[in-house]
């Protein structure tokens, strides 16, 4: 179901509308989702990863959902797993595979609807990030951060491993020695800091978060949008292929993305020396 009909779609404006523990809307192009527990510093029950999910997947199929903003409501980005339940369901003990097959099914499943959504994802980090919270920021897009927002590799402290993809993205962000770093001490990483070891883009005052955040997901909205979902499959592979796998795949990407209006717009906007306007298509 598209994501930008019915209730999803705002009148305008940036502040988010709507009631529920995860509001979503759509705005010149722009899927705002906004996380809404601020009681729990928006802690991810089952319920609201599996409705992010499906918005992040709705998204991808929707022409009207040009660019995406992650953000959420209160002190807190997201402080993760909300671990109140119990791995083995009602009315039974937990059995062998259990927690192998809730992380594959619940953590890992979302931070692959951001990785795979077709459409670029930016995250307003508002404030503390942890756990699970830290990975679904850093497997976005672009990452914005407001100067009071921390980052947090909290699984050490719980005598837990990473999971939901933290190893994964953190050594293609920073380097397998930072990881470790950050992992094996569980620091909590103020934005400055962040910026300075690359997981953030940019770190802007709070009041001028979602303002930033908007100006860019306009920009991108704009833009040809399936080039960018193109590029975007490119960046994340290039990591795990081989240089003649790489180039293979961005000579096909360039073959898929020549057949759409948005590059003929492009080429014709150059050679009539005039601004070109992208319809997403």
């Amino acid at each position: 179901m598209p994501v930008s009909g019915g209730e999803a779609r705002a009148s305008g404006g940036g502040a988010p509308v709507g009631g529920g523990e995860v509001l979503h809307r759509v705005d010149g192009g722009v899927l705002w989702i906004t996380l809404n527990r601020p009681e729990v510093m928006n802690a991810l029950a089952r319920d609201q990863r599996e409705l992010l999910i499906s918005l992040l997947d709705a998204a991808s199929g929707d022409p009207a959902v040009r660019a995406v903003v992650l953000t959420a409501v209160g002190r807190g980005f997201c402080a993760g797993a909300d671990l109140r339940g119990s791995t083995a369901g009602p009315g039974r003990e937990p059995v062998a595979g259990d927690v192998s097959r809730t992380i594959r099914c619940g953590a890992q499943r979302l931070i692959a609807a951001v990785l795979e959504c077709e459409k670029p994802v930016i995250a307003a980090v508002n404030g503390t990030a942890a756990g699970v919270g830290v990975h679904l920021a850093l497997a976005c897009d672009l990452v914005l951060a407001a100067e009071e927002a921390r980052f947090t590799e909290v699984f050490v402290r719980r005598g837990l491993v990473p999971d939901g993809g933290g190893a994964y993205l953190l050594t293609r962000l920073v380097g397998p020695l930072r990881a470790k770093e950050l992992m094996f001490f569980g620091d909590s990483v103020p934005a400055a800091d962040a910026l300075r070891m690359g997981l953030v883009n940019r770190v802007v005052p709070a009041a001028e978060l979602e303002r930033t955040a908007g100006e860019w997901a306009k920009r991108l909205a704009r833009g040809p949008t399936r080039a960018l979902a193109l590029a975007k499959q490119l960046v994340n592979v290039s990591l795990e292929s081989d240089r003649a796998a790489a180039f293979a795949a961005e000579a096909a990407a360039q073959e898929i993305n020549m057949t759409t209006r948005d590059a003929r717009e492009g080429v014709a906007s150059f050679v009539e020396r005039r601004s070109a306007v992208f319809e997403g298509r």
